[in-house]
């Protein structure tokens, strides 16, 4: 209800999209939502694989998914989830927060792919220090990324720079945290 009562306080500023107005986790409550918000709602980046993605799109609990290539398993599977979320009509808006540079690069060449792609993460905040990880640098022109035409992902990492951010253990997780 409280989702709900945000959405409807807000409509009117239009907002792009409205992300998880409920938890992910409860598919009938974000399904419940979605029916009665009039912003397109979206849910996915931590939906790990198709078959959490079958149970959202069956019950048509959202209008955008953004399932993350680095979390579902890569390209592969991000290009499966992609194609069923075409069949159910729902637009596809990669998650893109883990990375600048080798996830990116997979991403990209997953949406250009996807008839149903919409628009994909990118921070530019980190992108004076992703053009110099990534070789040729992704050029960023008019809020497009250009889709490099090299073999493979299209870019190699320079080792230099990715010397200069070793990196970091943190602690396990368990699955309730």
């Amino acid at each position: 209800m409280h989702a709900v009562r945000l959405a409807r306080a807000v409509e009117q500023y239009q907002p792009f999209w409205f992300e998880e107005p409920v938890w992910a986790e409860n598919v009938n409550a974000l399904a419940q939502a979605t029916r009665q918000i009039n912003i397109p709602t979206v849910t996915g980046e931590e939906l790990y694989t198709k078959f959490e993605f079958r149970e959202v799109f069956e019950q048509a609990a959202v209008d955008i998914i953004n399932p993350d290539v680095a979390n579902v398993g890569g390209i592969r599977e991000l290009s499966e989830i992609a194609a069923m979320a075409e069949i159910y009509f729902v637009a596809v808006a990669p998650h893109n927060y883990n990375s600048t540079t080798i996830a990116l690069a997979a991403t990209l060449q997953t949406a250009a792919t996807m008839p149903n792609f919409l628009i994909t993460e990118y921070f530019v905040n980190f992108e004076d220090w992703a053009q110099q990880a990534a070789t040729p640098p992704f050029q960023v022109q008019d809020g497009h990324i250009q889709l490099p035409n090299t073999p493979g992902l299209g870019i190699d990492l320079n080792e230099q720079v990715l010397k200069t951010h070793p990196a970091k253990n943190f602690p396990q997780r368990t699955i309730g945290e």
